[in-house]
């Protein structure tokens, strides 16, 4: 949530704010709530003042006098329009609540202006040429594939975009899951298993709400949601905390299943697992001090490219534009692999500052050195999600025999060097 303070003060910044990010808000019908807002908060004050003025005033008069009488009277008076008052501002207070939160986070000074992915900026790439892989294919095309990833039955048990992962592939997949776990606890970061669904609060907290309800599965008799990442339970396992200072830099790690409609997706990007419905990710979640901030997010950033390397992944890195970073993004960092066979550049991580955007909505503070609670700031990034991590693998190392080269890192954990 945007500091309301922000918005009365440097109003045109946060209008701007919201064109380069092209969402839809009405600042100046929020500041006009706001400032009935106030009015009625000032009033119900000083009608409380008022209250509390008259009964000190009964307490030397004599019961049953005509002063004391006029006193009960100017009482019950005060009362119901302290009432009256305390109800239209609790009405208003929740106008005012579900307004704020529509404003999307103000993209940092350091974000490149732009309104699509052709004004994403690369900021580094790694790896050999596309030459490099002479034997690549679409790794939906590789012979074997539908016999390692069962699409059609995952169709017909769930839905288009739930795969079965068969054999030798599910081993893979599950040697993925537990290296990116190991490094990322081996780089300081606590590990968290957390639930699978969230609550609304949870989800309008980290921002998934309201801006991505229409991309989650809801489960409409019990108000949960199916989470989209682990992002949205790990952040809040610290919602209304006020955390001490010494604690920060705070780090977790989770691996969950992921689940995304993906509403309105077609075509052939997203064919083989390109992009499914359910998806395995390991995410990495930062509680960190405000001046620290963008320092963590270069970390953060560091962190996945190791990964990637190790992988022998080919990537590039992408400073992501105003209008292509998300409703709470401040700064987003998106990582891409090159995947030989579709000749592609595939997103396989997202990392990102919120600033105390998420930390504001979720009521999460630290406890600095003057001892007063101050909203701290918090980042994450994905490291990484499975699908298209592995269809680059397969593509990349496919060879001649149609067998598929295990990266090194990898082999030790699957006691073979191909698999197929």
């Amino acid at each position: 949530m945007i500091d309301i303070r922000l918005v009365r003060e440097d109003t045109d910044r946060v209008r701007d704010a919201v064109r380069r990010k092209k969402f839809v808000c009405d600042v100046d019908a929020i500041l006009e709530l706001d400032a009935r807002r106030r009015l009625l908060i000032a009033r119900a004050e000083a009608l409380r003042a008022d209250q509390k003025s008259a009964n000190a005033g009964m307490v030397d008069l004599e019961k049953g006098s005509p002063e004391f009488l006029a006193k009960v009277a100017e009482m019950r008076a005060f009362s119901s329009q302290v009432k009256d008052a305390q109800g239209r501002l609790q009405a208003i207070e929740m106008e005012w609540q579900e307004a704020i939160i529509t404003i999307p986070n103000l993209p940092h000074d350091s974000v490149p202006e732009g309104e699509s992915a052709e004004d994403n900026v690369v900021v580094r790439t790694w790896g050999p040429s596309s030459e490099a892989f002479p034997d690549a294919l679409p790794h939906y095309e590789i012979p074997c594939f539908g016999e390692w990833v069962d699409l059609a039955a995952g169709s017909k048990v769930t839905g288009a975009g739930f795969p079965f992962y068969r054999g030798e592939m599910a081993t893979l997949v599950r040697a993925l899951i537990q290296y990116f776990v190991d490094e990322a606890v081996e780089a300081g970061y606590s590990e968290v298993i957390p639930p699978l669904l969230v609550n609304p609060t949870s989800a309008t907290a980290t921002g998934q709400l309201p801006d991505k309800e229409g991309q989650m599965y809801h489960i409409p008799n019990e108000d949960l949601y199916l989470i989209p990442t682990a992002e949205v339970p790990l952040t809040n396992l610290y919602r209304d905390r006020i955390l001490e200072s010494e604690l920060l830099p705070l780090n977790h790690c989770g691996y969950t299943p992921c689940f995304r409609r993906e509403a309105g997706s077609y075509g052939k990007d997203v064919r083989g697992l390109n992009r499914v419905h359910q998806f395995d990710k390991v995410e990495l979640v930062k509680w960190v001090r405000p001046e620290a901030s963008f320092e963590e997010l270069n970390a953060l950033v560091a962190h996945v490219e190791r990964l990637l390397r190790h992988l022998e992944l080919p990537y590039r890195l992408l400073l992501m534009c105003a209008g292509e970073i998300g409703f709470p993004h401040a700064k987003q960092y998106d990582l891409e692999v090159w995947a030989a066979g579709q000749r592609r550049w595939l997103e396989v991580s997202s990392c990102s500052d919120f600033t105390d955007f998420q930390a504001r909505r979720a009521g999460i503070r630290f406890r600095d050195e003057d001892g007063k609670p101050k909203p701290l700031h918090t980042l994450n990034g994905s490291a990484l999600a499975i699908p298209r991590t592995l269809g680059a693998i397969l593509e990349n190392n496919l060879q001649k025999d149609g067998r598929v080269r295990i990266p090194k890192v990898l082999q030790s954990r699957l006691g073979r060097c191909t698999i197929g």
